[in-house]
């Protein structure tokens, strides 16, 4: 397993840990964890399968996002 291959699967369990919680209850903010996809998209060589991880979790974050939104517009 290659570093970037070990980031992205850091970033999946604390995305996928984030996301079975309200936002208030997270240590980081979607807003970190998007950062931190981003610069692993700046990186070269790239599989295809990495690409296709990474915007996998930045979809996941966005449903997160839009999820915590409603909730706050419904209290």
């Amino acid at each position: 397993m290659t570093l970037l291959d070990q980031e992205i699967a850091h970033i999946t369990r604390a995305v996928r840990s984030s996301s079975s919680r309200p936002a208030a209850e997270t240590v980081l903010p979607p807003a970190y964890w998007r950062r931190r996809l981003n610069e692993l998209l700046g990186s070269e060589h790239l599989t295809k399968a990495q690409l296709s991880a990474i915007d996998s979790l930045l979809r996941e974050l966005d449903s997160y996002e839009a999820q915590n939104a409603a909730s706050r517009r419904a209290s």
